[in-house]
């Protein structure tokens, strides 16, 4: 299950979040069950809660509290059930940052959606081989979304 709360104030496509959260965890193979939260947020309630949870000042695009600790299974494995945890965006940033990383307002938002659901399940970019790893899944799926959108 996937549920969307728009508390930003900004009107957001959350139809194509869920539509893309769904595509996700299906192309991650966890179970359908699976539950996330993904939370849009103001840059003031952003700000508080990156200062709180990450000791950084300011609003931030994406935060991820992860719940279970699920992790993506290996060939052969059981898809997991179980909670994921929450996703925090902040339309307001993900705009303002959009056209610095070459992306549209939804693109960005697209892309940092899995980039904090890969945080969820247990992908970092702390060090450099990390960073690659989930830097290119982020991108690899991104780029399996956008080729089924064009068969529609």
């Amino acid at each position: 299950m996937i549920e969307i709360n728009n508390e930003s104030g900004v009107a957001v496509d959350e139809k194509r979040l869920q539509e893309l959260a769904v595509f996700a965890l299906d192309y991650l193979r966890i179970h359908p069950q699976a539950e996330l939260s993904v939370v849009l947020v103001d840059e003031a309630t952003m700000a508080e809660y990156h200062e709180r949870f990450m000791g950084e000042p300011g609003p931030t695009d994406v935060l991820s509290f992860p719940m279970d600790e699920l992790r993506a299974p290996e060939p052969g494995e059981e898809p997991p059930v179980g909670l994921l945890g929450d996703i925090m965006l902040c339309p307001q940033v993900t705009s303002a940052q959009a056209a610095d990383n070459g992306r549209q307002s939804e693109d960005e938002a697209d892309y940092l959606l899995i980039h904090g659901l890969l945080h969820l399940l247990g992908h970092d970019h702390a060090e450099a081989e990390e960073k690659k790893t989930m830097f290119d899944l982020n991108d690899a799926l991104i780029a399996a979304w956008k080729q089924t959108r064009k068969r529609r």
